[in-house]
């Protein structure tokens, strides 16, 4: 009988485990969301004020950026200088393509973050000052909404994860 109580709080309490991680997934899908327009706004201000190009934008950025952005703008930096034929929008997407592959981002925020590199290299320095916010203000009502959201997402997860280890250790026993 000691053994079914202590596989039953196990159980319990590994499945009020997964939903304190799902809440925690949720949590980190809006920072990420934030720092990515972080990176857009620190762009502008790059072309804004120093009047940099988009690489140049790109090597300032690998200096103030933690990792993993850190080496991806470094990566894009160092792409564009080698001037293989390439774009910015491909190089740029090419890199963080595979830097936003492990962050827990939905499919949305990626596409839209990746979709702004393809559109603004090609344009002059107002124009891409124009294209940034235009997706900055996209970025941020997806935050908007998503924020909106979490409570009751994190809510949903925690009482989904107790209630289920609840009934598994009901059945169970």
């Amino acid at each position: 009988m000691l053994l079914c109580w202590a596989g039953g709080i196990l159980i319990l309490s590994g499945s009020m485990g997964l939903g304190l991680w799902y809440r925690e997934q949720f949590k980190l899908r809006l920072q990420n969301l934030r720092t990515l327009r972080d990176i857009l706004e620190m762009m502008m201000s790059e072309v804004r004020y120093s009047k940099a190009t988009l690489p140049e934008c790109c090597l300032k950025l690998s200096m103030r950026m933690g990792e993993p952005y850190a080496s991806v703008f470094s990566g894009v930096h160092g792409e564009m200088l080698e001037n293989n034929g390439e774009d910015f929008g491909q190089i740029f997407s090419g890199h963080f393509r595979k830097c936003l592959e492990g962050l827990p981002l939905g499919r949305e925020e990626k596409g839209l973050f990746l979709q702004f590199a393809e559109e603004c290299g090609y344009e002059d320095a107002k124009m891409q000052i124009a294209s940034m916010e235009q997706y900055q203000e996209r970025l941020d009502a997806l935050a908007g909404r998503l924020e909106s959201e979490l409570m009751e997402k994190s809510r949903m997860a925690m009482g989904l994860g107790i209630m289920g280890g609840l009934l598994l250790v009901i059945l169970l026993i």
